[in-house]
């Protein structure tokens, strides 16, 4: 009985986690712009807006693990190579924060004064 409550406990908590992720990816998918995912040579956004929104509806309708999980490396593969590489072109990703263009990698360039 009281590993029937642990099970389900950790049921819920794993589905939680898979919904949420394949909301924040879908959502990530839907706001980059068509011609970053052409720039970075990658998948269309139409296919990865297909692929996630089936990821997305399978964890709201459906209670399959092996289809979740399918759907979660869906959504590992956006963020890890997809995302960052949109990133990257739109100009997000560039590791700037502030500072003018003589900055150095330890701060301004005074021109040796």
């Amino acid at each position: 009985m009281l590993r029937d409550g642990f099970d389900l406990g950790i049921t819920l908590v794993v589905g939680l986690f898979f919904l949420v992720f394949a909301v924040v990816t879908f959502v990530f998918a839907a706001m980059a712009r068509e011609d970053a995912y052409r720039a970075a040579d990658k998948q269309t956004k139409k296919f990865w807006l297909i692929i996630l929104g089936i990821n997305l509806v399978l964890n709201l309708v459906l209670d399959m693990l092996f289809l979740q999980i399918a759907g979660v490396i869906a959504a590992i593969v956006f963020m890890v190579d997809v995302r960052p590489a949109i990133k990257q072109v739109s100009g997000g990703g560039g590791g700037r924060r502030g500072g003018s263009s003589s900055d150095g990698p330890y701060g301004p360039y005074n021109g040796g004064r």
